[in-house]
């Protein structure tokens, strides 16, 4: 039989063998699960922006109360200049009964109030008509426009100088006799507004490195934390290698319960497993007896009756075979902790078919890594890459490939990729989708029971694989089979 050599577009075989183009599920997905996010990163999140709004809260008040504190202090400052001047002003009497007499105060203990435009002045003015009586030479000359006092004894707050520089002022309402003045002193605040950005400064500094810290002791305690978790990891994965039976169930008494809970789920697993196997034995000895015995009673005769009788008891004998062949690899499928090394079976595989097909001289090529594992029975990736060896080597005409390597798929998923590759005639694409029907062969003259691809297909996907056929870069088909992982 003659092959088409064109080429075609993949086909993705899944359960059922009916050889439609199946989208390859190896796509990106784009679902939530494929957006994984990190219990810890979350941990670590939170407190670092609860840490960042708390500091610079806290870092606002303290700066505030700094401020407050300061201007108190000025306030002070300025009330003690404000008394100066009223002990200095006054001009002491011989008697008692002479009226009060005024002179501008002679020195404050400040040179800076006797220079001019320093920002530190005083002026002391009439209460009712605003008339100024003596003024600091700092002013030379100008007023010290201040607010009014509304009714109050005195008034502190901030103002702007003839040089619109911004001064603290302090002015308070003085009364002697029938005489009231309202004396007001104002001192640059320069220096004042100075300390107080140094100051912040210093906390923001302060406030940022103990942020740092606070993050990373926060940082720490999540990863000790979570420690437990990352045992309980490891102690699953453990399990499901089949490195180990049981989750390790010495772990802190919040997260106990749900090892226990997990080892149960385990141990109920394979004791539904183990009902599974024996049913399926039951089966398949209760069927396979009578029909043995159909068989035989069909052979013991002979006409077109027994002919068709013994005919249809040997495809209900295989059909068996293979039905109860997927249910023993769907029980399979659901148990925790099967798993085997890829390279050692298709090691095992290699040499097998160059013995089989020693008289044709095929050159057998294996690249396959040692850590990589599947997650299932040997025995079962045994069946399926030795029936595609076979396949290839049966169809070859000098030269089979076959590689693994790891592959991630969609949503993360770990799985292993199988590639079988032959430079024999290949087939079209119609072909490659009949190739996986049940029991049909595309030349009769090649001894087979045109029942592999199909248990391929089905064994891979009931491992949530698949299988693909493609043209060979090598001119013959190309076989990708797609299998889970560890």
């Amino acid at each position: 039989m003659v092959w088409d050599t064109g080429w075609g577009k993949p086909v993705t075989l899944e359960a059922g063998g009916s050889g439609e183009a199946q989208p390859d599920s190896s796509a990106p997905a784009s679902s939530p699960s494929s957006r994984k996010t990190s219990l810890a990163g979350r941990l670590v999140f939170v407190a670092a922006v609860w840490s960042t709004l708390a500091l610079a809260i806290a870092g606002f008040f303290l700066v505030s109360l700094y401020r407050a504190a300061g201007e108190r202090a000025f306030d002070a400052q300025l009330e003690v200049y404000v008394k100066s001047i009223v002990a200095d002003m006054v001009v002491e009497s011989d008697t008692a009964d002479a009226p009060v007499a005024f002179r501008a105060p002679r020195s404050l203990g400040e040179p800076r109030f006797a220079l001019p435009l320093s920002g530190w002045y005083w002026t002391i003015r009439k209460a009712d008509s605003g008339e100024i009586l003596f003024a600091s030479l700092s002013l030379v000359g100008d007023p010290l426009p201040l607010p009014p006092l509304d009714g109050e004894q005195s008034l502190s707050g901030f103002a702007k100088d003839q040089s619109n520089h911004e001064v603290r002022y302090y002015q308070s309402l003085i009364e002697f006799g029938s005489d009231r003045m309202i004396i007001a002193v104002a001192v640059a605040t320069a220096d004042f507004r100075a300390e107080v950005a140094e100051f912040a400064r210093q906390v923001a500094l302060t406030l940022i490195l103990f942020g740092l810290g606070l993050v990373g002791a926060v940082f720490l305690q999540v990863r000790v934390g979570l420690r437990p978790l990352v045992r309980l990891r490891q102690s699953l994965s453990d399990v499901r290698k089949g490195d180990a039976e049981r989750i390790d169930e010495n772990l802190p008494t919040e997260i106990a319960p749900l090892a226990v809970e997990l080892n149960a789920l385990i141990t109920s697993n394979r004791e539904i497993v183990e009902r599974a196997r024996t049913h399926v034995g039951n089966l398949a000895h209760g069927l396979k007896t009578p029909l043995s015995v159909i068989s035989n009673e069909a052979r013991t005769h002979s006409g077109a009756f027994a002919e068709k009788v013994g005919e249809q008891a040997g495809i209900m004998s295989t059909q068996i075979q293979h039905h109860l062949e997927r249910a023993r690899m769907a029980a399979q499928r659901r148990v925790i902790g099967v798993s085997c090394e890829v390279e050692p079976v298709l090691g095992r595989l290699v040499r097998a078919m160059d013995k089989i097909y020693m008289d044709r001289a095929l050159d057998l090529d294996l690249s396959a890594p040692r850590q990589l594992r599947f997650r299932g029975e040997s025995q079962d990736l045994e069946e399926m890459t030795g029936n595609l060896l076979d396949n290839a080597c049966k169809w070859a005409s000098s030269t089979v490939t076959a590689r693994a390597t790891p592959l991630t798929e969609g949503g993360g998923r770990e799985m292993l990729e199988i590639v079988i590759e032959d430079d024999g005639p290949g087939l079209s694409e119609e072909e490659r989708r009949e190739a996986v029907k049940r029991g049909r062969r595309l030349d009769e003259t090649v001894p087979g029971t045109g029942l592999g691809l199909s248990i391929v297909a089905d064994l891979s996907a009931l491992y949530g694989g698949h299988l693909d056929l493609d043209r060979s870069s090598l001119g013959g088909l190309k076989v990708r089979l797609v299998l889970p992982a560890l």
